[in-house]
């Protein structure tokens, strides 16, 4: 269940507050496939099994943008925006890739709020997000994330 928020100025009360997790998604060959189709990255070690079970993570790994990508939707879980005009992504501050999702991982996001910022018409978001492996010490991806929400 999501956390709602009602409005810019519930937002703006919301700073620091850890905001939840999603539902873990399992990263499947397919995904990764089709994430490889269309970005045109083919590296082996996500998309050849036989030479990636030779290779250091013995099994294909997610690209990292792949993991990136999903943040969105993941988020989808854990925030909702009610009561504004329209949000929308506005880009990242920071991204790191700490640890490999291997194929067959399940991955969830978790989020905080670390700032809200008036800019015109609404305010700048920005969340602190982790998406975590299943039973890995690391996570796969740290990223603060920015959106803009719109007032109605």
């Amino acid at each position: 269940m999501p956390t709602t928020i009602h409005g810019v100025d519930e937002l703006e009360r919301m700073v620091g507050a850890h905001l939840g997790y999603s539902d873990y998604l399992v990263i499947d060959q397919e995904r990764i496939d089709r994430f490889a189709d269309a970005t045109g990255d083919h590296q082996w070690i996500h998309v050849d099994s036989v030479r990636a079970a030779e290779g250091p993570f013995g099994t294909t790994i997610a690209h990292g943008y792949l993991t990136l990508s999903l943040v969105p939707m993941l988020l989808s879980q854990v925030l909702h925006v009610e009561g504004v005009a329209h949000g929308v992504n506005y880009g990242c501050n920071r991204v790191r890739f700490p640890s490999p999702v291997p194929v067959g991982a399940e991955v969830r996001a978790g989020a905080s709020l670390e700032s809200v910022e008036a800019v015109p018409g609404g305010v700048q978001v920005v969340l602190d997000v982790t998406v975590e492996v299943r039973g890995a010490a690391k996570p796969a991806c740290a990223a603060q994330v920015v959106f803009r929400y719109y007032r109605a």
